[in-house]
Parts: structure tokens; C-alpha cells; sequence
């Protein structure tokens, strides 16, 4: 009763506002209670509503007015032409992969998981527990929590052999997630101009990052097994690089893999053009069927700058990565790092290190393991049935995608807006090609919500693909 007098006092004061002049002062709320034979609390809510619909504005102590007419006029921001000057980098657009999408489509394009396989409780109680202790007071020391770093150092160190020597603590430098960390170490190693060697396709974020800093990419071919060793040698040779941006394992997007001996090639090619070997292990804890040992634990020398962060796998709230990198390398990024942000907040430090160090966690990655390998085969055979013309080179041992190839008379494009007009939403695989892509190529993400959508999406995939030429 209350919602119907509410609406009939809107109707009939928007009649009145129509009629009154910019300025008028609308009769005071006991008159309006008396002509509309309503409660002093329909009419206040009756007003609220006309003011969030900006018909009219009220005064406190004064009273409520018809809101004045402003004239709509365009800004003027010709002077930032001037102060902004011309774009010194072309930077990539917005990854599909960061996009919100409505609820009625089924997300395919996602870089993350979905919320129902992270370890909410653990994260939600570390949370508590950090609010409660000294971080939420504190400041941190600018390379990071000390035993945040020990933990980093210590997970390295787990995974190498005899003869290598493990990571220190004090190796490690902190960064409030890896797309900080990438851009810190191209501008610290690299430098602007300065060539650097990546993987083609690769990370989106790597690719931005780079563009950001303004260093030259050379893209070197590369797929499910890595790149050719003679193609990184040939690169080394002809730029002059001084850095190689790697994913040897799980990598985004391929889900390749590299072997132990492509691995050791890469890193004495290294070596022998002084250069460093940046590895990604963004997927350490979304091995499937092989648990990934880094390239990092087979080499002591200080060639391999090792990044693994915790973001996707604790949760994208908990902004937090390890960097290890040995030797004066490591003064050079905690310098750049703190001139960009001085230290990584002690709250997100302290529930993270919470999180991974208590006893959940391992039995929280032992049942992820299971729950992406089922959502990958289910994508995967829905997939095969509905569109079988889609091709895909291996089925990803860990990590949350995959990689598939479309006939390559598609026009990419066309084809991503048709699939999501019909309501699915893939991710175009260009974003991910530091140059040319190599073909039509989509990413899925297999470990999105609502894995029963999936035959539907395979479905939606396949009809779509079948209205396409090619």
C-alpha cells in the first residue's frame, strides 16, 4: 500500500515540477501529507525518489526545490593536446580476458578461476588475522615481510636439485601482483629501447608491460613445446638482447610445456650472451598432471630472474608476488620498486602468508588439481562434439586454458561478436601475438563458472563457426 501511494505522490509532483518554474519551492511535507491523504514517511520517500531522478534538489532547513536547469555544454580539454604531447608508445588495448560480462552469457574469455575454487575460508580468516596483528599498523620493510620472503625462497628451494645452491630470503623482493613486478624488471634489466626477447604468442600482460616501459620486443616463434633453440640463439645473436621473457611451464596461452633439455639449452644460451632468463610461473599451482619444477631451481648463477605470484591462486583480492633474482640485479629492481610504490601493503602480506602456510592449503591444491583436470576434459569433449573443425595441438598438463585454432579462412573478429551475440564470449587469441598473429587462434578458460554451460557453449562455438567461411 505504502509503494502504490508512493508512486501516485511521484506522479502527481512530477506533474506539479513540470508545470512549476526552475527554483520553485515544492509545498512543505504536511501540506503534502494532507492532499494526498498519505503518511509522513510515503511522502518523504515520494521525495527521495524525485531527487535521485535529479527533478528536484533539497535544502535542509530550507526545504525542496525544482532543480535548476543547467544548460548542457561540451568540455573543453583542448589544453591537455598541448601538456599531454604526442604518444610516445602505442599501448595495447584492455585484454578481453579483464572484461565483466552480463550474467546471461557463458564467460569463456576470463583469465581467472571462478570463485568456487579458491580457498575462500582460508582467505577470509587470514584476512581477519592480519586486521588483528601488527601489519595492519606496521610498516613493512621495502623488500617485503621476511617470512613472506622465506616462504617464497623456501617453495624455490624445495624444487632443486644437488649442486644447485637454493634461493636466500634476502633474494626475494615482494611486488603487489606480477604485472608490477614485469614492468619493474624491463625497466630495471631492459631499459627503454632496449631489445627484449619474448615468446610468440604470450602473456597479454607481459606484452603491456613492455610496451609500457618502451623496450623493443623480438617475438621468437614459439608452442606447445617451447620455442626452437636455434631461433633463441639466432635472436640472442642478431639484437644484442640482454633478457628473454619465458613461461616454460603451463604457458598463457598455449598451455605448452618445455623438456628438461630444451630448458637447459635455453639457459647455456643465456649464459653465454650474458643475458637473463626472465621466467613467469604464473600457473606453479595449477599443475593437473605434472607438477612444474621452474627453470629457476636449475640455475644458480643469477641468469634466471624468477617471478611466481599468488593472485590467481589465493585470490585476485590478494594482490601479492615473489620476485627471485640473485645478485646486483636484485639492488636494481628494489630500487626501481621503490620508487614506484615505496612497499607492498602489510595487510595483503601477512593474510598471504597466512593462507599458503597453513595446513589447508596443500589439501586445497591437492583437490584443485582434480576440479581443473574435470573441467578441462568436460570443455574439451564438448568441444570435440559440437565443433570438431576447432583445433587444438595438446591438452594442457596445468594452467586454466585452452588454446584452440580456428580454420584460418575466419575472420577473428567477426567470428569473437558473433559468438557472443549468440551468448558465449571468447577471448580473440591476437591480444596475445607481440607481433603478427601466427593464425586465428581463441583462448577458453576451462576453469570459469558454471562448467554445466559448457556442451551449450561448445554448442553456440560450433553453429557459429559453422556460418563462417572457412
Amino acid at each position: 500500500m505504502s509503494d502504490d501511494s508512493s508512486s501516485r505522490i511521484v506522479a502527481g509532483l512530477r506533474d506539479w515540477v513540470d508545470a512549476a518554474p526552475p527554483g520553485a519551492k515544492l509545498p512543505s511535507t504536511r501540506t503534502l501529507v494532507a492532499r494526498y491523504g498519505a503518511s509522513p514517511v510515503t511522502v518523504q520517500k515520494a521525495l527521495r525518489t524525485l531527487t535521485s531522478q535529479g527533478t528536484v534538489e533539497t535544502r535542509p532547513g530550507v526545504g525542496t526545490f525544482v532543480r535548476t536547469v543547467r544548460v548542457a555544454r561540451p568540455n573543453d580539454h583542448e589544453w591537455q593536446t598541448a601538456a599531454l604531447g604526442s604518444v610516445r608508445n602505442h599501448m595495447p588495448q584492455l585484454s578481453t580476458a579483464l572484461r565483466t560480462t552480463p550474467n546471461d552469457v557463458i564467460a569463456l574469455h576470463s583469465g581467472y578461476p571462478d570463485r568456487g575454487l579458491l580457498p575462500e575460508r582460508l582467505v577470509r580468516s587470514a584476512f581477519v588475522r592480519a586486521a588483528r596483528g601488527e601489519a595492519a599498523v606496521d610498516r613493512p620493510p621495502s623488500a617485503g615481510l621476511p617470512d613472506l620472503q622465506a616462504w617464497f625462497a623456501a617453495e624455490l628451494g624445495s624444487t632443486t636439485p644437488s649442486g644447485v645452491s637454493p634461493p636466500a630470503p634476502s633474494d626475494v623482493v615482494i611486488f603487489p601482483g606480477s604485472q608490477s613486478a614485469l614492468s619493474t624488471t624491463f625497466r630495471a634489466i631492459v631499459g627503454t629501447g632496449g631489445p627484449l626477447l619474448m615468446e610468440s604468442p604470450t602473456y597479454w600482460g607481459a606484452i603491456l608491460a613492455a610496451a609500457q616501459v618502451g623496450v623493443e620486443i623480438v617475438p621468437v616463434p614459439s608452442g606447445v613445446h617451447g620455442p626452437d633453440p636455434d631461433d633463441v640463439a639466432r635472436a640472442f645473436a642478431r639484437t644484442g638482447a640482454r633478457a628473454f621473457y619465458v613461461q616454460p611451464n603451463f604457458a598463457n596461452p598455449t598451455g605448452g610445456q618445455w623438456s628438461p633439455a630444451l630448458i637447459d639449452q635455453v639457459l647455456e644460451t643465456a649464459r653465454r650472451h650474458g643475458a637473463f632468463v626472465v621466467e613467469d610461473d604464473w600457473a606453479h599451482d595449477f599443475g593437473i598432471t605434472d607438477d612444474p619444477v621452474p627453470m629457476a631451481a636449475r640455475s644458480d648463477t643469477g641468469h634466471v630472474i624468477y617471478l611466481r605470484s599468488l593472485t590467481k591462486s589465493v585470490s585476485p583480492a590478494v594482490r601479492i608476488a615473489g620476485l627471485v633474482v640473485r645478485g646486483p640485479a636484485r639492488r636494481r629492481i628494489l630500487a626501481d620498486a621503490q620508487a614506484v610504490s615505496m612497499y607492498v601493503s602489510g595487510v595483503l602480506q601477512a593474510a598471504a602468508l597466512d593462507v599458503v602456510t597453513q595446513p589447508a592449503w596443500r589439501t586445497y591444491r591437492r583437490g584443485l588439481r582434480h576440479q581443473l583436470a574435470a573441467r578441462r576434459d568436460l570443455l574439451i569433449g564438448a568441444l570435440r562434439d559440437h565443433a570438431p573443425a576447432l583445433h587444438l595441438d595438446a591438452v594442457p598438463r596445468g594452467g586454466l586454458h585452452l588454446w584452440v585454432r580456428l580454420p584460418d579462412a575466419i575472420d577473428l573478429a567477426v567470428f569473437a561478436r558473433d559468438c557472443e551475440a549468440a551468448g558465449v564470449v571468447v577471448a580473440p587469441g591476437n591480444e596475445w601475438f607481440p607481433a603478427e598473429p601466427a593464425g586465428p587462434y581463441i583462448r577458453l578458460n576451462y576453469s570459469g563458472s558454471n562448467p554445466g554451460a559448457y556442451p551449450d557453449a561448445a554448442r553456440i562455438i560450433g553453429e557459429t563457426l559453422a556460418r563462417h567461411p572457412g
